[in-house]
């Protein structure tokens, strides 16, 4: 037992757990955070760590580029990862030039900076990519990229050395979650409760612990996603966030902003490609190595195991042909390969339950995560405080 008393506990180690955890120190609340793992192993380390608002809509662009201030402001004190090199869209046939310029005239019209680069553009700003491949670009110069596998254990680090009202602890599993008296009680697998005012769960793909029957009934679906290394290329030059025509032609900023969007056809090459989730990303991390990927299969939220951990070599070779249609490198020079699970709505961009006017669940944010997750949970904390 213990008798310490929070303003707030923050269930979930992962970004939207610490970016609740954040704002919430910034306006003075004592903060308990805790995670069940060694450290954050989920969504959050598994990923491209590309933080692209311009690939969101409505509120979630206007989270994203919330987040891009909020991030700029943490690196400036702290190395948190952080990499200012900007997101390039490049497209590989007609309709998706068409999509590129009517996403630049949306743009326009927020001001938010966007630069359309000729092919020869393109070509010199990123050598890797094959003349046969790309025709126009558009980019957004703003945008940035972290380490994924770095960025949250950092920004861990540095909320602990700024904030005297932070208190995170690894290796602590919750299993249970209740409102008790004028606030909350926490109860941990190590035999330790912890009390206070409030409590936000951000429990990523964790739905057996609390509340399974809540979930069970949620909606929610896993994204599973496989996504490749290659080994580090020091002379590489494919600086920033590296997205394709398929990825033109998946995100929702294209879907609900261009009015050409539901009328493009897709072409016959890409067929297997859509049937698997695929869009081609590339990413050079500050090692020089390049993330590839990445696909998509789903399973509802009662089915997560059915998806495994194991990683389809039908589904990586798919990938690996189309990236090689794409860049001159040697995409098949790998060190590692790998799957990240991702909860998400079919209709909801993100999960939020609110038990009571003490416990709040926020989860399920999907492929959003390093992107609106800084931005989301300052308005999310706003509301939940009062």
């Amino acid at each position: 037992m213990t008798d310490q008393h929070f303003d707030l506990i923050i269930i979930g180690g992962g970004i939207l757990g610490t970016f609740h955890a954040y704002h919430a120190l910034i306006e003075g609340k004592t903060v308990l955070q805790l995670e069940k793992d060694n450290y954050p192993v989920g969504s959050t380390v598994r990923n491209f760590g590309q933080v692209v608002p311009s690939g969101m809509e409505a509120e979630w662009f206007e989270y994203g580029a919330r987040g891009l201030e909020i991030y700029q402001s943490i690196q400036e004190e702290y190395d948190i990862s952080v990499r200012k090199n900007g997101s390039v869209y490049i497209a590989s046939d007609d309709d998706e030039q068409t999509l590129i310029h009517e996403l630049k005239a949306h743009y326009d019209t927020l001001g938010y900076t966007a630069e359309l680069l000729s092919k020869e553009s393109v070509l010199a700003k990123y050598p890797s990519i094959k003349a046969s491949y790309a025709k126009e670009a558009l980019y957004f110069p703003q945008e940035v990229s972290v380490e994924p596998e770095l960025m949250i254990y950092n920004l861990h680090r540095y909320m602990q050395s700024k904030f005297s009202t932070y208190t995170l602890h690894y290796n602590t599993p919750v299993i249970d979650c209740v409102s008790k008296g004028s606030g909350i009680e926490v109860k941990t697998s190590l035999g330790i409760t912890y009390n206070a005012e409030k409590a936000i769960i951000c429990n990523g793909y964790e739905f057996k612990l609390l509340y399974p029957e809540l979930f069970s009934s949620s909606g929610i679906v896993i994204s599973k996603l496989q996504m490749m290394r290659s080994i580090p290329m020091p002379g590489l030059q494919l600086e920033g966030n590296i997205l394709t025509g398929l990825t033109i032609r998946r995100y929702e900023s294209f879907e609900h902003y261009c009015p050409s969007f539901q009328s493009i056809k897709t072409p016959e090459h890409y067929e297997e490609l859509k049937k698997w989730g695929i869009h081609i990303l590339f990413k050079k991390a500050a090692d020089n190595s390049v993330i590839i990927g990445d696909s998509h299969i789903y399973a509802g939220v009662n089915q997560f195991d059915h998806l495994g951990f194991d990683l389809d070599q039908h589904v990586n070779e798919l990938m690996l042909k189309e990236a090689e249609r794409i860049v001159d490198f040697n995409v098949r020079g790998l060190q590692s390969t790998w799957a990240g699970f991702y909860p998400q709505h079919p209709t909801h961009h993100i999960v939020e339950y609110d038990l009571d006017n003490r416990i709040h669940i926020r989860t399920a944010i999907g492929g959003k995560g390093m992107t609106a997750s800084a931005g989301y949970a300052e308005q999310s904390i706003r509301k939940i405080l009062g």
